[in-house]
């Protein structure tokens, strides 16, 4: 028993320290990405031409729709290597600060600030339920895929009928939905790693997760800020 003690220790306290060092790099890449976005929002923002520019005509559907090409056809990890995810996830969250000027026109200061600060929270306790519980939550996060799915078909819609009850309602259904999302994607993401796989398959995997959870957080944000924001 002694002798199966002293090899199983070293082994479990590698995957302790490698998974953690995963989990940071995760973290600090979306930290990266959401401080992209609050840049480029507060650079657009504070220019009249760029406003103009990016969102002054039918070239602001362009804007609102490149994150989802993006996702959809640019950012491939089993095709990828790390460098050209960092360079497509970096994009991504710039054009997202771009949509995301907009804001700053619509809602106060203090209220973005807040909804920030709550959207910050919720994400950070959501993510450490997802890391720390026993429970499989991959039946549900199954069922919340379709959900975000059905969410954006209904938003799309919704944009052409502009309902504010509507857009109230499915503000409520998304944080549910991107709540449950980020439990799960932080599960998927611990449960993923693998010392074993090399620095670069799990630099890819990282990125993946990274995308995921930066989605999550933008989501959470993007419908709290629907929610609590006060209005200029």
């Amino acid at each position: 028993m002694e002798n199966r003690s002293t090899v199983t220790r070293p082994q479990s306290t590698t995957m302790d320290v490698g998974l953690r060092a995963h989990m940071g790099r995760v973290y600090n890449r979306m930290t990266l990405g959401v401080l992209v976005t609050a840049l480029t929002a507060a650079l657009v923002a504070s220019s009249p031409a760029l406003m103009k520019f990016f969102l002054g005509g039918p070239q602001m559907y362009i804007v609102i729709f490149a994150p989802l090409a993006i996702v959809w056809f640019g950012f491939n990890p089993s095709r990828m290597n790390s460098k050209q995810l960092a360079i497509s996830f970096f994009a991504l969250s710039a054009l997202y600060g771009i949509s995301f000027s907009t804001i700053g026109y619509i809602f106060t200061k203090e209220s973005i600030a807040q909804v920030f600060f709550i959207a910050t929270a919720m994400f950070a306790g959501l993510s450490i339920f997802g890391y720390t519980t026993r429970k499989n939550l991959d039946g549900m996060g199954s069922f919340l895929v379709m959900g975000m799915w059905g969410l954006l078909i209904a938003s799309l819609v919704n944009m052409f009928f502009m309902n504010p009850g509507m857009s109230q309602i499915l503000s409520y259904v998304g944080v549910a939905v991107f709540a449950g999302l980020t439990a799960w994607q932080t599960q998927i993401t611990k449960e993923m790693y693998n010392p074993g796989a090399g620095d670069e398959a799990n630099s890819r995997m990282a990125w993946s997760a990274t995308l995921n959870l930066y989605i999550s957080f933008i989501a959470l944000f993007q419908y709290l800020i629907q929610i609590f924001g006060q209005r200029n």
